[in-house]
């Protein structure tokens, strides 16, 4: 009968207008941000610089709607952020506003760059990945991914950031204090990127070559204090409390280990971030130091959102970001890293939720055996 062929073409139909629908859901929320960064230009004077902000809704569109939309929202912005040079106020301008304007413009160029080539890169790897026929071709592709990361990536970031300090050191004029705070941010937004793709490298490396430890005795707990002491100002900054204990006893205990101080470190430092960002004002991280039978055991307690029972078998998964608040908040890369560091030390790393909220991320390495040897 001719009626029953309908179901198909109005399926279709309803397809397209979702695909319609989410493509104008994601370009209002492009629009919106643009527009909220655009009242905060305007609304204050030429020397108070929101421009940086105008990265959210380049790497959304990138993220998006590709190559072309990032050039357009770049430019769109590189071009607001200069125009907030005569509107609204007008009149004489000053060299170090312009300056800050054009350092604000230069970041959301690099931002637009660095975004799209990434994800250029990332694409031809998919793209080539599904056309090799052996493991040795695999080896090969990552090896030639991490060289280019290398070139393309950390090479103008570096220049970026080296160009910041020149300006933070005053060396092509005075700079005013507001733009000081401006040019910090600026910074530390590029460190943060400069790390993540070190971390990233790091991870390319270790898969390709395998992790190289320089082993020695280590105590655990010296590595706890040293983790706890650099985050301090971040964790005091987020309000908060970092706080150590030692199981059963009240007293402060060596936690010997034969490991790699520099990357066990880093295993601290991520595991202690992560619980910092997910923790509520007000809160309290736990490190647990103790030892369990032949393992020394490391638990880290935050009081945040805790984990989907469905996202524990990917937790330490390379990129992987879940649906929930918590995983969305990573890069999915610090848990995969210490997973591998971990690993190699012959350790086990795992996750639980805390009752009634909140997370537990730990780790277990043998015991050192000689640890009568070790003078504390």
């Amino acid at each position: 009968m001719p009626h029953a062929q309908c179901p198909i073409p109005m399926k279709l139909f309803s397809a397209k207008l979702l695909s319609n629908n989410s493509q104008l859901s994601r370009l209002t929320v492009i629009s919106s941000l643009f527009v909220a960064v655009m009242l905060m230009e305007f609304s204050t004077p030429t020397e108070y610089v929101f421009g940086y902000l105008y990265t959210g809704p380049i790497l959304l569109t990138n993220s998006w709607f590709g190559g072309i939309a990032t050039l357009q929202a770049t430019l769109i912005a590189v071009c607001l952020t200069i125009l907030n040079l005569w509107l609204p106020e007008g009149g004489v301008i000053k060299a170090s506003t312009i300056a800050s304007r054009a350092i604000a413009s230069m970041a959301l160029i690099v931002t637009g760059i660095l975004s799209d080539r990434l994800r250029r890169s990332q694409d031809a790897i998919a793209l080539t990945r599904a056309k090799l026929e052996s493991q040795e071709e695999l080896v090969k592709l990552r090896e030639d991914f991490a060289s280019t990361l290398t070139h393309d990536l950390k090479t103008p970031l570096l220049g970026a950031i080296e160009t910041i300090k020149a300006f933070q050191q005053e060396k092509f004029g005075p700079v005013l204090p507001t733009q000081q705070q401006v040019l910090a941010t600026m910074a530390r937004s590029h460190q943060t990127s400069l790390q993540l793709l070190e971390t990233l490298l790091d991870i390319y490396r270790n898969d390709t070559e395998g992790l190289k430890l320089d082993l020695a005795p280590v105590d655990l707990t010296n590595l706890a204090e040293d983790a706890s002491s650099s985050l301090i100002e971040l964790a005091a900054n987020r309000r908060v409390h970092l706080s150590m204990s030692y199981g059963d006893s009240d007293w402060r205990r060596a936690l010997w280990v034969q490991g790699d101080a520099l990357q066990l470190q880093r295993v601290f430092n991520n595991l202690l971030l992560n619980a910092i960002n997910h923790s509520r004002r007000g809160a309290r991280v736990e490190v647990v130091l103790e030892t369990q039978a032949s393992y020394q055991v490391v638990k880290i307690l935050d009081t945040g959102a805790g984990i989907a029972p469905e996202e524990f078998p990917y937790l330490f998964e390379r990129f992987y970001q879940g649906h929930s608040d918590r995983q969305a908040k990573g890069s999915g890369l610090g848990l995969y890293l210490s997973r591998q560091i971990i690993e190699a030390h012959g350790g086990i790393i795992w996750a639980e939720n805390k009752v009634p909220t909140g997370a537990m991320f730990a780790f277990k390495l043998p015991v050192y055996p000689f640890q009568s040897a070790v003078t504390v």
